[in-house]
């Protein structure tokens, strides 16, 4: 991706197995995830989904390619915006923001991604800069 380009990924439809199986392996089962009958009349209307588990699909549905010349070194600054409940369609949106050099290694640079989670409404989720080790491209001459 050029800076500036945008793509846009379609989405995931969160059911109530992913739920429990994220419980399972996370270990957390707080009612503000598992119960959806106490959860019913919570301002949210259900239960809410964990934020590592939003944040692990979105970042899933970014994957798209298999770039053996690039690695992700982190995501910075992740802020979860708006809580996503069972049955909610998510999709995500990556902007390429910016690059830079970088100063230890001359033939690799940092691009930075802006990636954002919204639903079918266009309310934003959740919303990190995605940070990418890449190699860079032959200088032509």
């Amino acid at each position: 991706m050029e800076v500036g380009e945008v793509r846009e990924r379609y989405g995931r439809t969160l059911p109530e197995t992913v739920f429990f199986v994220h419980a399972g392996g996370s270990g957390d089962f707080f009612p503000h995830h598992m119960d959806a009958e106490s959860r019913a009349t919570s301002e949210f209307g259900g239960p809410i989904c964990r934020d590592a588990m939003i944040f692990s699909i979105g970042v899933g549905l970014t994957a798209t390619e298999i770039n053996l010349l690039a690695f992700s070194c982190g995501h910075d600054p992740l802020r979860f915006v708006r809580p996503v409940v069972i049955a909610d369609p998510t999709r995500t949106r990556v902007t390429a923001a910016r690059a830079q050099d970088d100063p230890g290694r001359p033939q690799s640079g940092k691009r930075y991604e802006t990636v954002e989670g919204d639903n079918p409404w266009d309310a934003l989720l959740l919303a990190r800069d995605h940070i990418h080790n890449v190699q860079k491209k032959e200088a032509e001459a």
